[in-house]
């Protein structure tokens, strides 16, 4: 494979840093839901953590802290899968049909468009830790400058393998639906489900039974898993539950997540070969 696919990348993201409602909504989504939401419910949750133990190493983070996960998870959950309709519209405007008839190959046009949409991801990403410290969320609470520098590492990794994972999925549907119309609703027909079955805002034992079993096969909730370790550590307290995530958890994590992304990769992959954009 050639280089092919930083044409596509670039102009991807020149088209985003040129448009300023797009640029402004991308950056300031997530401190809205931080801010309203994570600051306005905090005091209601926090209420369940009293009385709870405290235990030698063990801490007990807020709910904003618990939270702050799912937030970093929603952002990267939109981002990736509405920045799939670019693809519809270049289907609909006709550049898509000159890049598939151009002698690229057509797995670079989707690395190019994938590779976009993780770096929106991990801009935004940042944008909440450096948001959520400011505003009192306990990220890396008692850890080393070197355990520091391992999760920071760590939620990087984390992001581009789920970011990835979601550009893939995307790229499928949007190759394959012809309407702008048909795309956005499949998207936002996903995003409910997967973001709401998922341990984004509540404990996945609180909730019934059937949507614990989806919370299984779920990438977010191994994604916010995995940040929850690397920004909170193995043991803490939160919503009056003690969690406890090992390095079991973790690799698991990390696996789910990238046999997802595979899974993803080979059926774009496929989707974009057999396409015929007329």
């Amino acid at each position: 494979m050639g280089t092919e696919y930083l044409a596509v990348y670039w102009r991807d993201m020149v088209k985003f840093f040129r448009s300023r409602a797009m640029l402004f909504a991308s950056l300031i989504q997530p401190a809205l839901w931080l801010v309203l939401y994570g600051l306005s419910m905090s005091g209601n949750f926090d209420m369940l953590a009293i009385g709870m133990p405290s235990l030698p190493g063990i801490v007990s983070v807020n709910y904003m802290s618990f939270i702050a996960a799912g937030i970093i998870s929603m952002t990267v959950l939109f981002t990736c899968l509405y920045s799939g309709i670019n693809i519809q519209l270049d289907k609909q405007f006709g550049l898509m049909k000159e890049m598939i008839a151009s002698p690229m190959p057509r797995s670079s046009i989707l690395l190019g468009i994938t590779l976009s949409g993780i770096t929106k991801s991990l801009i935004q990403t940042i944008i909440i830790v450096i948001l959520g410290l400011i505003l009192g969320v306990q990220f890396f609470n008692g850890f080393t400058i070197v355990q520091i520098i391992i999760s920071i590492v760590g939620i990087v990794s984390l992001t581009v393998l789920f970011a990835m994972g979601l550009m893939f999925l995307s790229s499928l549907i949007s190759i394959n639906i012809e309407s702008h119309e048909g795309v956005q609703a499949l998207i936002t027909m996903l995003t409910l489900p997967l973001f709401f079955a998922s341990n984004a805002l509540y404990p996945i034992a609180s909730m019934p039974f059937v949507i614990q079993a989806i919370s299984k096969i779920n990438p977010l909730s191994y994604f916010i898993t995995g940040i929850r370790y690397f920004s909170l550590g193995s043991d803490f307290f939160a919503l009056g539950n003690q969690y406890s995530i090992g390095i079991n958890d973790l690799l698991l994590s990390f696996g789910f997540l990238i046999g997802f992304g595979i899974l993803m990769y080979l059926l774009a992959l496929r989707a974009f070969n057999k396409a015929k954009v007329v």
